[in-house]
């Protein structure tokens, strides 16, 4: 596996394009070796899963808004964010419009980002999830917003170890 092959500081920062919070990133390299993708899957899911809120927090400030560019994001997470999102870049000005309003009220609501797994959903289905989950109870959402980060950070393993 070539994440195994790594030497440490180019394999955290490999991790940390898949997932923001260096505590995950950090655990993940002090895991290795893998001995095949289906063991670094569940030591990701392990290791996510026991990780603190804040933690989880970090991983999401490293994403991008639904509908924005994160600037000064790391190459490679910037470019996989740009794919992940796709169903944004043909939106209409007023969906766009609608989409940043919506994130404004959730960050306004939740203290974070909106966090989805937006790989293959348009832009109108984003704004869609992104209303429903608006009215999840606090605790409710941090978990949801969890297993959508999960969601993207096994994507992207799969992309760096494919």
């Amino acid at each position: 596996m070539k994440l195994n092959a790594l030497p440490m500081p180019e394999a955290e920062a490999a991790f940390l394009a898949c997932c923001g919070s260096k505590s995950w990133a950090r655990r993940m390299v002090e895991g290795r070796p893998y001995a095949d993708a289906a063991e670094l899957m569940a030591m990701a899911d392990r290791v996510w899963w026991s990780l603190a809120p804040a933690d989880w927090q970090e991983a999401f400030a490293a994403h991008p808004a639904i509908g924005e560019n994160k600037v000064g994001a790391e190459d490679r997470s910037r470019r996989w964010s740009e794919q992940e999102q796709s169903g944004v870049a043909s939106a209409e000005a007023a969906l766009l419009a609608e989409l940043a309003e919506a994130n404004r009220i959730y960050a306004e609501r939740f203290g974070t980002i909106f966090i989805v797994c937006a790989t293959g959903k348009s832009a109108g289905e984003m704004l869609g999830l992104l209303r429903s989950r608006l009215g999840n109870d606090p605790e409710v959402e941090l978990r949801v917003a969890a297993e959508e980060q999960q969601k993207i950070t096994r994507l992207r393993l799969l992309k760096v170890e494919p």
